[in-house]
């Protein structure tokens, strides 16, 4: 048998609260809350789930590996991820149909036009 996704790994400053806002942002229950990481999984408790640790250094450039959120409605989807702190961020997108924004530390993420799933 190969590997099952278990969870991805974000580095945050502050990872207890950069667990709640994501969770928040998807819906996500807080699971697992200690001084080194926070858990955040989808209610059903399946994988895969999300895990913050603590950064070692500064981040510096454009996330490597980022979310892509898939709203039924894009435009009402950016409003109230901005009204609960995201901020939109220029990585050179130029024109497309997708919107770039950045969480309250600065990673950035995909707010995709509503697609099947």
């Amino acid at each position: 048998m190969g590997s099952r996704w278990h969870t991805i790994v974000i580095d945050a400053a502050d990872p207890a609260r950069l667990a709640r806002w994501w969770g928040e942002v998807l819906g996500y229950e807080l699971v697992y809350e200690s001084r080194d990481e926070a858990v955040i999984r989808g209610k059903d408790g399946g994988d895969p789930g999300i895990c913050f640790v603590p950064l070692t250094e500064a981040k510096t450039g454009k996330n490597r590996l980022h979310i892509d959120l898939n709203p039924d409605d894009q435009d009402a989807e950016v409003e109230r991820l901005v009204d609960m702190g995201a901020r939109h961020v220029d990585i050179g997108q130029r024109e497309v149909p997708w919107v770039v924004l950045a969480d309250p530390e600065g990673n950035e993420f995909c707010v995709l036009t509503a697609r099947e799933q």
